[in-house]
């Protein structure tokens, strides 16, 4: 029996389903728009942050 076949049977199993993805594109969102507000100065120096050992 096919994995699918279990989730077929479980009641309302389409709510998890939409709401990790509504959790992992709220999430993106997040963190590209905070990456596009961010002091460009900061990126920078999170950038060197492997070189400075």
């Amino acid at each position: 029996m096919k994995f699918i076949n279990y989730l077929e049977k479980i009641t309302g199993v389409d709510v998890y389903a939409l709401s990790s993805f509504s959790i992992f594109f709220i999430f993106f969102i997040g963190v590209a728009l905070w990456a596009w507000k961010a002091d460009k100065k900061m990126i920078e120096e999170i950038q060197q942050l492997p070189l400075h050992n």
